[in-house]
């Protein structure tokens, strides 16, 4: 008897075949035939999920960058953290990404694949904006925090961050890398009206080697 399976499931199984192939094969090389055998499909369905290859890679993306949002999510709802600890926590969970994670973002990083990694990095800074906005008006209320433009800031500081520190755009050598992260921290602290030093936890959690 043939197994039904419902659609979510079906689609999370083409997108977990797709992943791996695009991780272990590459993109470009990568094909939907590949897809339909990984995942032992006919086309039709491939096609009733998915328009394209590229359909499904930006749906692997999204799917990560919603789950980094529901991370977040996770940690301002915790009454127990002040500000502090949740940002930490927060740039902790984005900045430890699994093998097929960093094997995806590679795969971004090629010329082919700029435009989907530049739409990557403008639904990361849209959807945590706000997020990291609310914590900063809870460091308000703490009084670790002073600025008038919590949301504005927020956007500024993460922009700039997804930007200059992506490894795949700048490609850095790591000693200034460190630099880029010590005044990031810097310049974060006088964004947000924080007392200096106080961001220096930015620059451990970037190179815990180097603590």
């Amino acid at each position: 008897m043939r197994l039904i399976k419902n659609p979510e499931e079906r689609r999370n199984e083409i997108l977990d075949a797709a992943e791996i192939l695009f991780v272990t094969k590459g993109y470009t090389k990568a094909t939907v035939m590949d897809i339909l055998q990984a995942c032992s499909i006919a086309k039709g369905t491939f096609y009733y999920y998915f328009q394209s290859k590229e359909e499904v890679m930006n749906a692997i993306v999204m799917r990560f960058i919603l789950n980094g949002e529901a991370s977040a999510r996770r940690v301002v709802s915790d009454p127990n953290l002040n500000a502090h600890d949740k940002i930490f926590r927060i740039i902790m969970a984005q900045n430890q990404p699994d093998d097929n994670k960093l094997g995806l973002i590679e795969q971004l990083h090629h010329v082919q694949n700029v435009e989907m990694h530049q739409k990557s990095l403008v639904e990361t800074v849209l959807r945590l904006s706000p997020i990291l906005a609310e914590v900063v008006e809870q460091g308000i209320e703490e009084g670790v925090f002073h600025t008038p433009n919590p949301r504005e800031s927020i956007e500024f500081l993460l922009v700039s961050s997804q930007f200059l520190l992506d490894q795949g755009i700048f490609q850095w050598e790591e000693d200034q890398l460190i630099q880029k992260v010590e005044a990031f921290a810097h310049i974060t602290e006088r964004v947000l009206g924080a007392e200096q030093g106080s961001f220096a936890y930015v620059t451990r959690l970037y190179f815990p080697h180097q603590a």
